[in-house]
């Protein structure tokens, strides 16, 4: 799988023309030969206009295998291209693939760059532009339709599970730093991810055309209209494959998924339940990094775990080959503290070492509308220190203003604590106002107080009655990290963060209880020792 060379650095050359707005832009009738690789090589790359669905046009790419003989057909893999990039993007693994035996098509989603249409994010207008890729190159290329795979990074990753559901000839695919539930991607805890939401916004208008239910939605979304919200989750759940599991089990696609614990845009804990929710074969792959920095180096050609994986995933299931894919505990995960990795039966065993319980005792009174210094971090660069440099967010936790961030400690431990699976906190919160929004964070905390970044979620509430206390029960994102031994863990709560809208009125105070009757406390799933 190792690239050559000059195969890295052709496709870094057509990837910067084509930020520069020099995207090939050729007839379908004649298409461009690209002498990609050198003669040695043995892969044909060539342009095209393809058609896709509503009479659109989307500009594309096809790898053949060369000497491709009359008549034999090949295994056929779609790349549909992430969010805000142009068709080059995987000319890399498209060409690794082609060498070993496949035609592979990658085309720039509709509405990005060159390719007509709007942006419809992933909407029905999306999935049948899958279907009329494959149908055209079914019908213009050495394609067998028999042996159809679908895989992309991000929104290529999101379009390709949601066609999974709609097209039944699609027999592989493999989703890499994708969503399967796109509201509980974005808007987990009922809050608003600023930071992520704001990027993708962002990038849809620089390289873009997003369709008039976009520009809705993103204004209702990041301009807090909360009597549109039924409509922002009905139009979420539109285009979620959690949704669509039922459909996607039915056509029997196996399924691979790929994802990063650090992901600020599609953290991990949408992508474990879905993957617990699919009957058909299926592997879920965790990794420390940030949104699609887990395959980012395979895009240019260089050795990559994630896309080392994916090739024997499609050689699986679309060539047949027994390559041990199939054999080897489906999830596959890597702790952000050491350089291994550990398989699971399934999602569930990861934290096979059992829960341990942290009291939440006491009750603690916090200021709202101030940011006491706990945040999770910077979205795209944050989780991606943690992935190179072992350096996520960090905080003296003595240091934190108890007016604005409520603190609790365990004892130091004397041994190692491998925390692995989903972290959840059970409380009672008691507002001064009907509506509000907290954040509570994971800490490993240092002899000196230093206190590193496990895990963090927000909570957002509405309507609620001043003064009177209720319960809350919040999955922080999943995770997989050691805490040395003579460490401690400390939980905190506070209720502004940059990577979040905050719901608190001026004035607003929270206070976190531990009823007699109904204890506040932290569970911290463990691997077995």
């Amino acid at each position: 799988m190792r690239a050559r060379p000059h195969t890295a650095a052709a496709a870094a050359a057509l990837i910067a023309a084509a930020a520069l707005g020099l995207a090939p832009h050729q007839a379908q009738a004649a298409p461009a030969t690209v002498p990609l690789s050198s003669p040695q090589a043995s892969s044909d790359l060539r342009f095209y206009d393809i058609p896709g669905s509503g009479g659109i046009t989307l500009k594309g790419n096809v790898f053949t295998p060369s000497g491709a003989e009359p008549g034999r057909k090949y295994p056929l893999i779609v790349l549909p291209t992430s969010w805000g990039l142009p068709q080059v993007e995987y000319l890399a693994q498209a060409k690794q693939l082609a060498d070993s035996g496949y035609t592979v098509v990658s085309y720039t989603s509709r509405g990005f760059w060159l390719s007509g249409g709007r942006i419809e994010t992933a909407g029905p207008a999306d999935i049948a532009d899958v279907s009329a890729v494959i149908d055209w190159a079914l019908a213009t290329t050495p394609a067998d339709p028999a042996r159809v795979g679908l895989g992309g990074v991000s929104y290529g990753a999101g379009i390709s599970l949601l066609a999974s559901a709609h097209d039944p000839r699609v027999k592989a695919v493999v989703a890499l730093s994708g969503w399967a539930d796109l509201i509980e991607s974005i808007y987990s805890g009922r809050t608003q991810h600023l930071q992520a939401a704001g990027l993708l916004g962002a990038a849809g208008y620089l390289t873009g055309r997003p369709g008039p239910e976009l520009q809705q939605i993103l204004g209702d979304f990041l301009g807090s209209r909360l009597e549109n919200e039924p409509a922002m989750i009905e139009w979420g759940r539109k285009r979620s494959a959690s949704e669509q599991v039922d459909r996607i089990n039915a056509n029997g696609a196996a399924i691979m998924l790929g994802n990063a614990w650090g992901d600020t845009v599609f953290p991990p804990n949408q992508y474990a339940e879905f993957f617990e929710k699919l009957t058909g074969p299926k592997r879920l792959e965790f990794r420390p990094g940030d949104h699609a920095t887990a395959e980012a180096t395979g895009l240019l050609g260089l050795p990559n775990d994630t896309w080392t994986n994916a090739h024997r995933w499609f050689d699986r299931y679309l060539k047949g080959e027994r390559n041990g894919v199939d054999t080897e505990a489906p999830v596959q995960i890597k702790s952000r503290s050491t350089g291994g990795y550990e398989g699971y039966a399934d999602w569930k065993s990861v934290g096979s070492g059992g829960r341990e319980r942290l009291a939440l005792d006491g009750s603690e009174h916090v200021w709202a509308n101030v940011d006491s210094g706990a945040d999770g971090g910077i979205v795209l660069l944050s989780s991606v220190l943690d992935q190179f440099a072992k350096a996520p967010p960090a905080v003296s936790v003595p240091l934190l203003p108890r007016a604005f961030a409520a603190v609790w400690q365990s004892p130091r431990y004397d041994r190692a604590r491998r925390v692995r699976g989903t972290v959840r906190l059970h409380t009672t919160v008691t507002p001064t106002k009907g509506d509000g929004t907290f954040v509570a964070y994971l800490y490993d905390v240092g002899p000196l107080g230093i206190g590193k970044l496990v895990s963090n979620a927000p909570y957002t509430f509405h309507g609620k009655t001043p003064g009177q206390p209720f319960g809350v029960d919040l999955d922080l994102f999943s995770t997989a990290y050691d805490v040395p031994e003579g460490h401690r863990l400390a939980l905190v709560v506070d209720t502004v963060d940059p990577l979040y809208i905050e719901h608190n009125p001026t004035g607003a105070q929270l206070t976190f209880s531990s009823p007699r009757t109904d204890p506040s406390y932290v569970s911290v799933p463990l691997r077995e020792q």
